[in-house]
């Protein structure tokens, strides 16, 4: 059984990654890519708030049983699988995580425009999949 003590702290650490992304964007792009203190701390916001999405969503796959994962990329497809969420929102997981994987792993050849443009369209992305959790709280 899924602990919600374990969910509702990883909420609230992520509700304070996107709250500071919120504020960000009202940087414009030029000044976005010119200050490397605000283009790191984005980056390091939408890190970390897609590794709180991937965290949550393994404490729920092994607390309820629902299947083996050997990576995150696999947690959308478990979450699908029991009806947590649709096929369109597996896939906008999906592309989130693999976007955590470039920020992670690509760092030197990523553009910043990528970056601003996850942070301009994209919250709302990371916002809706927070709900998907919201079933564990009770």
């Amino acid at each position: 059984m899924v602990r919600p003590e374990v969910i509702r702290r990883r909420l609230q650490k992520l509700d304070t990654f996107v709250e500071y992304l919120e504020r960000a964007q009202a940087y414009s792009f030029d000044e976005f890519r010119s200050d490397i203190e605000v283009y790191s701390a984005v980056e390091r916001n939408l890190q970390l708030a897609i590794e709180a999405l991937s965290d949550m969503a393994g404490h729920v796959v092994v607390d309820e049983d629902l299947g083996h994962f050997e990576r995150a990329r696999d947690l959308p497809d478990l979450f699908e699988e029991h009806g947590f969420i649709e096929a369109d929102v597996r896939e906008m997981w999906k592309d989130m995580i693999g976007f955590r994987n470039v920020l992670v792993h690509e760092y030197v050849d990523i553009e910043r425009s990528r970056v601003y443009d996850v942070l301009q369209h994209h919250l709302d992305d990371i916002r809706q999949l927070s709900h998907v959790f919201d079933r564990f709280l009770d």
